[in-house]
Formats: structure tokens, C-alpha cells, sequence
């Protein structure tokens, strides 16, 4: 059932050739960034989601609806992209999708409650949706359907992302239990207790990473069940994680708009960033992991320079303010979108969606 989660020989040539084809990216070339905004929303918008090749892109609705737009289909049409910045570094593009009645996308239904989380798997082909009605659902995005509703959580699903590899994924939950799935069975393989919200995997697949409104994040090993790490640092709720690609480092952020960078092996923190004026809703790092983007409800991107941050010493922490200016590479601001979901392409090509918002 499940035969497409493994490459076909022409999925692994398009592989190759965006890694052939990778941008190599530093704190003196910048990726490009893909604006897409969500127009009409009506505040209706709970989250989003890009595949990793930047092709469809998905939003989960308070309506309990998803929607996923084909951008191939949106860049066929008119007046729908235009350059918003362009200078000697970075451009950024946004586009506008519609929400006119003209069926640019492909409603999907099934969950009875808000939905609160979306994600791609590596491939792109099945996509995962949580929700408050407690349930987590697996969909084919060649059929358009529904496959699978898993039932385990008490609570509202606030969370659910696939393995790097895509056969398992995560989900965290209000009944304060992230919980590990395999695709091709209903029931969860481990119960971590103790935690809820945002969660991501550790590269190596051995490890997930959770963050709380308690303020801290904490890394389970998947084998045991058991917590191994706790990092605490955070003066408010965890809203959002990223693992470095190559393991070592792991970057949250939260509703104050401080974003922690933590050495994994440790379990200290590398020093926080500061600039965002609002919460940071969503983080990713570079294909090399030497760039941080951050995406937040103060309708800013901002790009972090990750590879110099990590080599300052806690000794530095009274130079703080200076520090972190050196660090923050570019703030790239919208025009009115509060950004609520940032992807690197494997070419680097930075790509970011979020909704109108007439109040910002």
C-alpha cells in the first residue's frame, strides 16, 4: 500500500540532480526566498506546510479542511507573482494564491475539528494532518484521499511530522503525550509522557525533539521511550523546532520571539538570538546547516548566521547585545503576512507561506 514511500529510478535522477545542483550558501550569499500568502483567509488559516521540492503546498483550515495548491498550476496563472526585493543578495518572490472560487487547489475533508498541524513526507506523494478532534490522518496526494485515521490521543493533536526517512512519524498531543507511529499500523509504537506541542526528529532517526508550553524541550530516545535530554532556557511557551542537518545542534523558539540554539551532545545553550518582536512560529535550517532561517507573527523572515554563532563561548554572553547583531544576517520583511512555515529546497532555495493579515 504504502509502495511509494521508496524511490522510483526517475524520483532518484530529480534527487541527484538538486543535489548536483545545490546552492552552496554563507553568510555572504543568501538563498533566494519564496513568498506564498494565503489571500482571504478570514483568520481561518491554523498552519502550512511545503514538500521539500517547493511543488505543493498545504493548509490546514479551522473549518477542518486542508488545502493543497500545486504550484505548478498557481505559476501558470496571471498576475500572481511579483518581485517584492531584489538587491545584490537575496530576491524575494511572493505569490498569491487565491481563495476566488476558481478550484486552484484541492479541498480535502475528513477530520470534525480544527486542524491544528500538516506535513510532507520526504517524497511528497502522502501527507500527515492533526487535529483537535483528536485524531491524526494520512493522506495520498495522488489519489486525494484519505487512507488511514489514527486514533490514540485523548486530547487535541497539536503536532505530527514524519521521520527524515518517512516510514514513522510523531505526534504531540494536549494530553501531554508525544506518541511514535509507523504508517502501516494503527496503533502508536511508543507513548513518551510528559510533553506537548511542537515536535521534530533528529536526523539519525534515533531521536525526537519536544517542546512545551512549560517552557522547556526535552529529546526522547525512541527505542526506550525515555527522556534523555532536558533544555531549559526559555522564559515562555515553545512554539517551534529545528534540527541542524547534521545533528549536532537544535534551534526552538517561542512566543516572546527568543530562539535558543542548543548543543545536542551538552545540553547547553549555544546563546540565545533576539530580533523578533513577536512569537517565532517556524525555524529551518540550511541544507549544511549553516544558516538559520525564522519565520514569525511579526511578518518577518529573518536569516541567522548558525556556523559563527556556534563557535562563540558562554564567555561572551556579556557581549551579547553585539553578538547578536553580527549574527543576524538579512530580515526580509512582508508586506502583511505573518510567516507560519519556512522550507529549504535540497537546491537551498528558501521557500515561506503564511496568510494575509489586514492587522499587522
Amino acid at each position: 500500500m504504502y509502495g511509494a514511500l521508496v524511490r522510483s529510478t526517475d524520483e532518484e535522477r530529480i534527487f541527484f540532480d538538486d543535489i548536483r545542483n545545490r546552492v552552496q550558501l554563507n553568510s555572504v550569499s543568501l538563498p533566494s526566498v519564496c513568498l506564498y500568502t494565503v489571500l482571504n483567509a478570514h483568520n481561518g488559516l491554523n498552519c502550512s506546510s511545503i514538500s521539500q521540492d517547493g511543488s505543493l503546498l498545504v493548509g490546514g483550515f479551522s473549518d477542518s479542511s486542508l488545502k493543497v495548491w500545486d504550484m505548478a498550476k498557481i505559476g501558470q496563472q496571471s498576475n500572481t507573482s511579483k518581485i517584492l526585493e531584489e538587491d545584490e543578495s537575496v530576491v524575494t518572490v511572493s505569490s498569491s494564491l487565491p481563495e476566488d472560487g476558481k478550484k486552484s487547489y484541492t479541498l480535502l475533508r475528513g477530520h470534525s475539528g480544527p486542524v491544528t498541524s500538516v506535513a510532507f513526507n520526504p517524497l511528497g506523494d502522502y501527507m500527515l494532518s492533526s487535529s483537535v478532534d483528536s485524531t491524526v490522518r494520512l493522506w495520498s496526494n495522488k489519489l486525494n484521499t484519505n487512507l488511514v485515521c489514527y486514533k490514540g490521543h485523548n486530547y487535541p493533536v497539536w503536532d505530527v511530522k514524519f521521520s527524515p526517512k518517512g516510514h514513522y512519524f510523531v505526534s504531540a498531543s494536549h494530553d501531554r503525550t508525544a506518541r511514535l507511529w509507523s504508517v502501516e499500523r494503527i496503533h502508536p509504537l511508543r507513548v513518551m509522557a510528559g510533553h506537548l506541542s511542537d515536535v521534530d526528529w533528529h536526523e539519525n532517526c534515533n531521536y525526537i525533539a519536544t517542546g512545551s508550553s512549560d517552557k522547556t524541550v526535552r529529546l526522547w530516545d525512541i527505542q526506550s521511550g525515555e527522556c534523555a535530554r532536558i533544555f531549559i532556557g526559555h522564559r515562555s511557551t515553545v512554539l517551534c523546532l529545528a534540527m541542524s542537518p547534521d545533528g549536532r545542534y537544535m534551534s526552538s523558539g517561542d512566543e516572546d520571539g527568543i530562539i535558543m540554539t542548543w548543543d545536542i551532545s551538552t545540553g547547553s545553550c549555544i546563546s540565545p538570538l533576539t530580533g523578533h518582536t513577536s512569537c517565532v512560529w517556524t525555524l529551518a535550517f540550511s541544507c549544511e546547516g549553516n544558516l538559520l532561517a525564522s519565520g514569525s507573527a511579526d511578518s518577518t523572515v529573518k536569516l541567522w548566521d548558525v556556523s559563527s554563532s556556534t563557535k562563540i563561548s558562554k564567555t561572551d554572553d556579556s557581549k551579547t547585545g553585539s553578538t547578536n547583531r553580527l549574527r543576524l544576517l538579512k530580515t526580509l520583511p512582508t508586506k502583511s503576512t505573518p510567516v507560519s512555515c519556512l522550507q529549504f529546497s535540497r537546491r537551498n532555495l528558501l521557500f515561506a507561506a503564511g496568510s494575509f493579515s489586514k492587522g499587522v
